[in-house]
């Protein structure tokens, strides 16, 4: 946490049993982001759901045990929807599609790999994505995941010629920027009232996002 301890969470609502806020990217979001808002709120928080450490964006956390169930259940029952906008290093043929992998997670190299075959520690994995916009040789998408692998946005895109910009750890050449993945979107009946709930929040400002028109 040193370095951290005094940062304050962007909240972008709250009320008894959740919050729903921002993530920086170069947070541990159950570690350092769980800690900076019981702090900063004064009471429980639990994580339901994580981004990776360098990746930003929209988060909810739950305000109770109670609520923190309810989401993990909507979640597991396919009612919580998460959207991200992501750059890549070059495009695709297609423009928008479906991406389906095997999925195999090494642990002792916190990595991902896209696999043949079944076999044990194997996890289907599939998204959707649709291209928003060209600039030169990079590609802006739209990204809805219909399974939530470790990281799987990235390990698909890269393993088809496509790396997100930033990311060194799947092929990326770019040095310049966090890797270039943002929780866009988030959907999800709200645990108590059950009412529809929907956060959309764009990328923090700055290289690569800048790059494209429709985000400006």
């Amino acid at each position: 946490m040193f370095g951290v301890i005094n940062m304050r969470i962007e909240i972008i609502y709250e009320d008894e049993a959740l919050t729903v806020c921002m993530k920086l990217p170069g947070l541990d979001s159950q570690k350092d982001m769980s800690s900076l808002l019981r702090e900063q709120l004064g009471g429980e928080v639990f994580c339901v759901h994580r981004l990776d450490k360098e990746v930003g964006g929209l988060m909810v956390y739950a305000r109770s045990s109670g609520a923190a169930a309810v989401l993990s259940a909507a979640m597991a029952g396919g009612k919580f929807f998460k959207e991200y906008l992501a750059v890549s290093e070059g495009c695709p043929e297609e423009p928008e599609g479906l991406m389906q992998d095997l999925l195999f997670r090494d642990a002792a190299k916190n990595k991902s790999y896209v696999v043949k075959r079944q076999r044990r520690g194997v996890r289907r994995a599939e998204l959707e994505y649709k291209l928003l916009e060209r600039s030169g040789d990079k590609c802006l998408f739209k990204i809805k995941l219909h399974t939530g692998r470790s990281h799987q946005i990235r390990v698909q895109f890269a393993s088809r010629g496509l790396p997100l910009l930033g990311d060194a750890k799947y092929g990326s050449r770019e040095r310049r920027c966090n890797i270039a993945l943002w929780s866009w979107g988030l959907a999800f009946p709200h645990p108590v009232s059950g009412r529809s709930m929907e956060f959309s929040a764009r990328p923090e400002p700055g290289y690569p996002w800048d790059k494209f028109q429709s985000l400006n």
